[in-house]
């Protein structure tokens, strides 16, 4: 499973979870203004920037503002 944090504003997280969406990608979406525990996280993978979207995957590992071609290649690894 994917978490997505995301923002409500963002543009490039819509774009993002409009393609994952379409390619039948599944994830959970976190809106980091309202989770102040999420947004701590994002800053600790981002140098203490709030930068989304941030995803993380299963085994721990991050991916900041990923283009589609590598979240799928990241779960097909």
């Amino acid at each position: 499973m994917i978490t997505m944090f995301s923002t409500s504003w963002c543009g490039y997280c819509r774009r993002l979870k409009m393609v994952l969406d379409s390619e039948g990608v599944r994830f959970e979406e976190v809106n980091i203004e309202d989770d102040p525990e999420a947004a701590e996280w994002v800053m600790g993978v981002n140098g203490g920037n709030r930068t989304v979207p941030t995803l993380r995957f299963d085994d721990g590992t991050a991916l900041t503002n990923p283009s589609p071609a590598q979240v799928k290649a990241k779960l097909a690894a």
